[in-house]
């Protein structure tokens, strides 16, 4: 299965909701770039978002929906479409494939048969563009050192790479990316998102701020109003528009759990989360990832990273934090306030401010990681649950 497959979601069934995406984000590199649960805006998501492959589940009113689906087969000829559904009525399947449907699962649908069709449509696919690797960085609490970690760690996979690397800043509201690299954009995220069926290379290029170091800033809005006019749609338009042009995108957020919020975990191939010795960070991480896999997410592509390592923990360990949430640690960033502090307060990435730190060397060696196939193979499997301190920490 070829990685970086890009779906399209109909479904119009909240009963099936989170089923449908765990089967679906259960397969390797399969990303949801939009998820659409009204009929009636599937051309509409169909026209803005670049995709491998569009799947609708058909219930319950499968006559509505073919006769939609059909109209925009028409329109895209060369447009994937799987159709899924409960019936098995011969007349409805055969309507789907008369329509141009590529495929039709009747549930319960074997996943590794949806796989196989998936990678043929991938493999049949000419259109020779390139899909970047999407990294989210996300905070467990307030403080965690996210922007930190985003920001030098793009910096680090622009060197590392040499190849195109964009820095997304997705707290819309209080995202300091640009500060922290001396930048001073004159387009912004919110931008992009008037007109996100436009987003194309042109528009792109022109709200992107080059750094000194390569990498392509795509800052927060200016105004708190502006803010608010960002939709999980603007999100995921947005972001898909990056990856067709950028080798990387690593990503500031998301620090919410919203609709856009939720738009990036889907989309992400990684999503590091960045943890504190702290039992609050602790007690918020595992809420995060109970939450996560309730609503179908492919907790396979959480990533945890624990940053401030060395400073006094009282008495918490990365032990600690691995048996308590039963998660590995994938890796660790030294407590360097002063080289970290000096760093952001003169707008310099840690390579330039402190190049021979050893926090510095702990996110060159984070870059590597991902940018390794085998890095992310070492998030093997974690401990157990044990008792002592931390086994108080849910028990309230």
């Amino acid at each position: 299965m070829a990685s970086g497959t890009r779906l399209i979601v109909f479904n119009a069934d909240e009963d099936y909701a989170t089923s449908l995406r765990a089967e679906l984000l259960g397969i390797e590199g399969v990303k949801i770039v939009a998820e659409v649960d009204e009929v009636g805006l599937l051309p509409a998501a169909v026209n803005q978002f670049a995709c491998d492959v569009v799947v609708v589940h058909l219930d319950p009113q499968p006559d509505v929906v073919l006769h939609v689906a059909s109209q925009v087969l028409a329109d895209r000829p060369g447009l994937a479409m799987f159709g899924i559904s409960g019936s098995q009525d011969g007349q409805m399947i055969l309507s789907a494939f008369r329509s141009g449907f590529r495929e039709f699962l009747v549930k319960p649908f074997d996943t590794e048969q949806l796989a196989e069709a998936l990678g043929r449509v991938v493999q049949t696919q000419t259109t020779g563009g390139k899909t970047g690797k999407l990294i989210a960085v996300i905070n467990s609490i307030g403080g965690a050192g996210a922007t930190t970690v985003a920001t030098n760690l793009a910096v680090e996979l622009a060197d590392l790479t040499k190849t195109q690397v964009a820095l997304v800043d997705m707290d819309f509201r209080f995202g300091q990316i640009a500060t922290f690299l001396d930048v001073q954009p004159n387009y912004t995220v919110a931008d992009l998102c008037d007109t996100p069926e436009q987003c194309d290379q042109s528009m792109i290029e022109k709200a992107m701020v080059k750094h000194a170091s390569g990498v392509h800033v795509l800052g927060r809005p200016n105004q708190f109003a502006q803010a608010e006019q960002v939709s999980a749609a603007h999100c995921g338009g947005v972001l898909s528009s990056l990856q067709e042009l950028y080798d990387y995108v690593v990503v500031d957020g998301p620090c919410r759990y919203d609709n856009g919020g939720k738009t990036i975990l889907d989309m992400a191939d990684v999503n590091l989360l960045v943890a504190q010795l702290l039992v609050t960070s602790i007690r918020s991480i595992d809420r995060i990832l109970s939450e996560l896999a309730k609503a179908g997410y492919n907790l396979g592509r959480i990533r945890l990273l624990c940053n401030k390592v060395g400073r006094d923990s009282g008495h918490l360990t990365l032990e600690h934090i691995a048996a308590t949430i039963d998660q590995p640690m994938f890796h660790t960033i030294v407590d360097d306030w002063k080289s970290v502090s000096g760093a952001i307060n003169m707008g310099e990435p840690l390579m330039t401010h402190a190049g021979k730190s050893k926090v510095r060397q702990c996110f060159r060696e984070l870059a590597e990681k991902l940018h390794s196939p085998s890095g992310a193979a070492q998030n093997a499997s974690g401990g157990k649950k044990t008792g002592g301190l931390l086994s108080k920490i849910f028990s309230e």
